[in-house]
């Protein structure tokens, strides 16, 4: 009967030290709930300081900086899973390069949960797909080379050489350029170096990634001038009826609110930034 007590207290011992280590283990590693999964997020890696790739194929960028923000437990992101609403802590974002142009149709046929890339907010676009309420106020800007003194502005601009990224707004906008040659390239690089070598007269472009370039020496010989030809806002687009899309907007309210994007802007733009619409 002794020898029996104490077997079952060896086995009581013994589970419980298991028990023990299991709980150590999961301390060490946590897990997420086991139905979620990583939201696959596409960014064409051209659009400095957007979102590019390090020597070491890190990708890095306001965008990248945000999306990762918002991923973090204390943006309270949630994703929608097939058994409910889970709110998800230290969950992978799974980023995807994919050309700029393709970010539309892709998001269209849903073979990803979003794209973050720079994208501005359309009505146009807002037809096919869904967008997150605004993150960044943008514009376009005209950029010539320096000793380019007969480009002052819009007006300017009629029956010159114009080169603009596929399926951007500088690519629609260009179009109502009356007589405009344009040129049509997949990146940002592409269509400067163009301009520098003087096959096309201008460029047409966001204006924070044109000054951002120049500011930091990548872009010597070239300027930007007169004002922005437009005002825009870039939002984080979706599929229509993406379950993700309020979890989202929640989740840029409060990076708003609790400082943290104000240091993401501050990082990539050393200054203050402008007061965001709702929607």
């Amino acid at each position: 009967m002794v020898k029996l007590i104490n077997f079952k207290w060896q086995q009581l011992i013994l589970s419980l030290g298991c028990l023990l280590l299991i709980i150590g283990c999961q301390s060490l590693y946590p897990t997420t709930n086991p139905d979620a999964k990583p939201l696959k997020v596409a960014t064409d890696p051209t659009f400095v300081p957007f979102e590019f790739q390090t020597a070491d194929g890190k990708l890095e960028g306001f965008d990248i900086d945000l999306m990762n923000a918002l991923a973090s437990p204390a943006a309270g992101l949630t994703l929608s899973l097939s058994k409910g609403i889970a709110k998800v802590a230290g969950f992978a974002i799974q980023f995807e390069s994919l050309p700029f142009d393709g970010m539309i149709s892709t998001l269209q046929a849903k073979r990803i949960d979003a794209a973050i890339s720079g994208i501005t907010i359309t009505a146009e676009r807002l037809k096919t797909i869904a967008f997150s309420r605004p993150y960044f106020k943008a514009g376009l800007a005209i950029a010539v080379r320096e000793d380019n003194q007969n480009i002052k502005g819009f007006n300017s601009l009629k029956g010159k050489k114009i080169a603009v990224q596929i399926g951007s707004t500088g690519a629609d906008f260009a179009k109502t350029i009356s007589n405009a040659k344009i040129s049509t390239f997949n990146s940002g690089p592409e269509f400067f170096q163009d301009l520098l070598n003087g096959n096309v007269d201008a460029v047409i472009s966001d204006a924070f990634a044109t000054l951002y370039a120049i500011k930091n020496g990548k872009l010597k010989g070239i300027r930007v001038v007169a004002d922005l030809l437009t005002q825009e806002y870039y939002g984080i687009a979706m599929p229509k009826d993406s379950p993700h899309l309020d979890a989202i907007n929640k989740g840029i309210a409060t990076l708003l609110s609790n400082g943290t994007y104000k240091q993401i802007y501050q990082k990539w733009f050393d200054a203050e930034p402008p007061q965001l619409p709702d929607s």
